[in-house]
């Protein structure tokens, strides 16, 4: 039987540039279309549903194990839109991957394979898709998902740690603030967390530091 058929933007190897692995090598399925229009966007070239090639789930996850890397990350746009999405990630798990899933945090969590890391992305309010999140979400957070906050300013910031507080995110998973590249000094952004005593990691687009805004990095 044929398996799901997935749009996928790209798929490369690279570093992973967030999160608890920055730094490590990583294989990148990055899957088309996406719900949100976030003001700060990097990957608009992803957001529509139409674009990409068009391949079988069990296809695009062996594209990505042929890299060779333990770590495979599952991105987007919003790859939870496609629904051979959890195919495409149980094809990782099985052939031996740690995967990672980065999520908007729009779309329901709860039936994802167990095995799998959500990374689900808050949206601030400058990013103008800050009433998307499915708050829901976050009872189905474990302590070995993360969550992140991509902050453009003090406004952002200051909502962020509310949140945080709120729902006493720290006691749930790992937690994430990252500056909007381009809008946010990173040194800034430390002050605030260091003032308020956040218990959250600062984030830097390591990948970006390297290689700017070139593709495929």
């Amino acid at each position: 039987m044929a398996g799901s058929k997935l749009r996928v933007s790209e798929i490369f190897c690279s570093l992973q540039g967030e999160g608890t692995r920055a730094g490590l090598p990583c294989a990148f399925i990055r899957l088309s279309g996406c719900n949100l229009r976030c003001a700060y966007c990097d990957t608009i070239f992803a957001r529509e549903p139409d674009r990409g090639e068009e391949l079988e789930a069990g296809e695009a996850a062996a594209r990505a194990l042929a890299y060779g890397q333990r770590l495979v990350q599952v991105t987007g746009g919003e790859p939870l839109l496609q629904e051979g999405c959890g195919e495409l990630i149980a094809a990782l798990l099985d052939g031996g991957a740690t995967v990672l899933l980065e999520t908007n945090g729009s779309i329901d969590i709860s039936g994802l394979d167990p095995r799998v890391v959500r990374i689900m992305d808050i949206k601030c309010p400058s990013s103008g898709m800050g009433r998307s999140t499915l708050w829901e979400n976050l009872d189905h957070l474990r302590p070995d998902d993360e969550v992140k906050f991509v902050v453009s300013g003090r406004g952002d910031y200051e909502w962020a740690r509310d949140v945080i507080i709120r729902e006493k995110l720290d006691e749930r998973c790992t937690l994430l603030l990252s500056p909007a590249w381009g809008e946010l000094e990173p040194a800034k952004l430390a002050e605030w967390m260091l003032a308020d005593r956040l218990p959250a990691r600062l984030q830097l687009q390591i990948h970006k530091v390297i290689w700017g805004e070139e593709r495929g990095r």
